[in-house]
């Protein structure tokens, strides 16, 4: 399918409208499901459900926050986005503040993208099909990756966004179902009775403290997810950051027919967030319920050996693809398994477009080659991916084996995501923000963010973030004010009410969201 979009209409050449937006002309329904499609990858499927084995469902506040945040974002941020017609978020940088600021992010992104995100879904792709299809020792991981690879690149290069969005709408279907057979058909073999509510009830009653969404001071895990800090906290710096001002989600809504679409995509993405931790978190905790073998438990051979390491400690990333391997029939296994390969290849493939997005048009088309025809742009554009992805392919083996790859990637991403985040907060909603405070304030971030890492007081990371954001921001605000203390920025944004007004399909689906998630943390606190 990827192939078919990919095919250009006769006599008419992509321009980077086409290739980098889609022609913006994405429905919501194709919004809603790419931005999910996107987002939920190897990350996601291995790194959240060995979360969900290690912590439990407190894990899930990630999906369960990005839901009211995709409104958040869908009624405040793009409004502005789309009226300004963006290709890029560095893009907004420069209208807002300077070109030399966007093209130290612009650098900052590209380099993020290769070295963070594309190596981690990769190595984590590739670990989960060795486990999967191989013999769990390795042996597979090099040979998944390449194929990972080869088929995002066999339509994402050459298709752009608009292959990447369809294509995305079928696999969002698919890694549903995928990950609906892998919790039902486990929750089905935890008890030696059977029965998916059953084994559902047994895994509450023996596994009740894996069922708080806000963890006490004394649980091991309250460093990754400090309490009630994450409700109040560094979780909003996260989940504001990646979903209001990050190139590979943030691009499917600027390819909308229009702004009423593009928010109407958000809240379809919103409410699709609702039912991930039953897909990724549930099939974790059943896992670690199998591990520790309580009473009432199915005896599982070898369950035992498939989680501990050679030389101590437990392999959670290893619980998602130990449940495919050992439970789903073959058949139903290769279904799953395209689920997972699925999820993989469009996160891979909106990775790609999106580097190649901000490389094209934020570092190439004004510094390498002013006057470039749009024919030329797309073709960089393309080579631009495929260079990102081969040196990608190269470093993902090195990543090696870290205990938790979900908490890993939020950890280091976290050093400098609360400072970019409180630029554009101050950027768009505080009109006297100077050019020369927001790279005070970026820079200082960095350094804060670091003292914090490694002060004497041992902080989780969640509220490191949080803190270097309120800091970042009363640096902004002083250093503004001392440069331009008595009037607005010239490119201050101007705001009006009217702006920020919504339809009454954004309006009433917000309302049932909100409401579903104050049930459910009332439910599960």
């Amino acid at each position: 399918m990827g192939l078919y979009v990919s095919r250009t209409k006769k006599g008419h050449k992509k321009d980077t409208k086409d290739y980098f937006l889609a022609s913006k002309s994405l429905p919501w329904w194709a919004i809603g499901s790419s931005l999910i499609a996107a987002n939920i990858s190897a990350e996601q499927f291995i790194g959240m459900s060995g979360s969900g084995f290690a912590i439990g469902l407190a894990i899930a506040s990630y999906e369960w926050m990005a839901a009211i945040t995709l409104i958040i974002v869908g009624k405040f941020f793009l409004p502005i986005f789309i009226q300004k017609g963006l290709y890029t978020i560095p893009e907004f940088i420069e209208q807002r503040f300077s070109t030399n600021l966007k093209t130290i992010l612009a650098v900052f992104w590209v380099a993020l993208f290769i070295f963070v995100n594309l190596t981690s879904v990769l190595f984590l792709g590739g670990k989960a099909i060795d486990t999967i299809i191989g013999s769990g020792d390795g042996s597979l991981i090099f040979y998944a990756i390449l194929g990972l690879a080869f088929i995002a690149a066999a339509y994402s290069l050459y298709g752009g966004l608009s292959a990447v969005a369809w294509t995305d709408v079928l696999q969002v279907g698919l890694l549903i179902i995928g990950g609906l057979i892998t919790s039902i058909i486990a929750l089905n073999a935890v008890t030696p009775e059977g029965g998916v509510f059953h084994g559902l009830a047994h895994v509450y009653e023996t596994a009740g403290d894996k069922f708080h969404m806000i963890l006490s001071r004394d649980n091991p895990e309250f460093y990754n997810l400090p309490g009630i800090a994450v409700l109040i906290g560094g979780m909003w710096v996260a989940n504001l950051y990646y979903w209001g001002f990050n190139q590979y989600i943030i691009q499917r809504t600027l390819a909308a027919k229009s702004l009423k679409e593009a928010q109407r995509g958000i809240v379809f993405a919103a409410f699709l967030k609702m039912i991930v931790p039953l897909l990724v978190v549930i099939p974790g905790i059943v896992a670690y319920v199998m591990f520790t073998q309580p009473a009432g438990t199915a005896i599982i051979p070898g369950v035992q050996e498939a989680f501990l390491k050679a030389g101590g400690g437990i392999n959670y990333d290893k619980a998602y693809p130990w449940l495919i391997s050992v439970f789903i029939p073959t058949g139903l296994k290769g279904l799953v398994l395209a689920a997972l390969v699925a999820a993989i290849v469009s996160s891979l493939a909106s990775m790609l477009n999106s580097t190649s997005t901000i490389f094209t048009m934020d570092i190439y088309k004004p510094y390498i080659g002013k006057g470039s025809d749009e024919q030329k742009l797309v073709k960089v554009g393309r080579i631009v991916a495929g260079v990102a992805l081969v040196i990608a392919v190269l470093l993902a083996p090195l990543l090696g084996s870290i205990p938790q790859m979900f908490q890993y990637i939020q950890e280091y991403t976290g050093l400098v995501s609360p400072g970019v985040l409180a630029v554009f907060l101050m950027g768009l909603f505080w009109k006297k923000t100077t050019n020369k405070a927001a790279i005070v304030g970026i820079i200082a971030s960095i350094i804060i963010a670091l003292l914090l890492k490694n002060s004497i007081v041992d902080l989780p990371f969640l509220d490191q973030m949080f803190y270097t954001m309120i800091i970042t921001i009363a640096i902004i605000t002083g250093v503004s004010l001392t440069t331009s203390p008595d009037v607005d920025d010239p490119k201050g944004i101007p705001l009006t009410s009217e702006i920020f007004v919504t339809g009454h399909v954004f309006n009433i689906s917000a309302y049932i969201i909100l409401t579903m998630l104050a049930v459910l943390y009332a439910v599960f606190w």
